[in-house]
């Protein structure tokens, strides 16, 4: 199985830049005080997230990734792949459990299903 055929999907990379400027924002301010250092975790934290966030595809599994964990779930696993009213990607599980797919809109899912080799198959006719 070759990586070339995952699919990934990020969040807005502009996210990071924003994150970076508030990291050099707060260095004067934490510089100040040593008891201001805890300042710079929250611009790490949103540098660590933009860089990590995203959902994986393969022939295999989805890995949803979040800022310090992630979770694969095999397709077999996968009921169906939809939208939410708020464009979001969201899988249901056979147990019947919703999971938002980070960074994936519903326009595309059609992406996502490519990445198991399958056709989509339209249920709505």
């Amino acid at each position: 199985m070759s990586r070339a055929a995952t699919v990934r999907f990020r969040h807005n990379q502009a996210i990071l830049v924003a994150a970076i400027v508030a990291l050099l924002g707060a260095l004067p301010l934490a510089t100040a005080n040593w008891w201001l250092l805890w300042v710079l975790l929250i611009p790490l934290a949103v540098i660590v997230w933009a860089w990590r966030a995203g959902t994986d595809a393969d022939s295999r599994e989805l890995r949803l990734r979040a800022l310090t964990g992630q979770r694969r779930i095999p397709w077999d696993r996968v009921a169906e792949l939809t939208g939410d009213a708020r464009g979001r990607g969201v899988v249901r599980l056979d147990d019947g459990e919703l999971l938002v797919l980070p960074a994936v809109r519903t326009d595309d899912l059609p992406r996502l299903v490519s990445a198991t080799g399958q056709e989509l198959s339209d249920s709505a006719g």
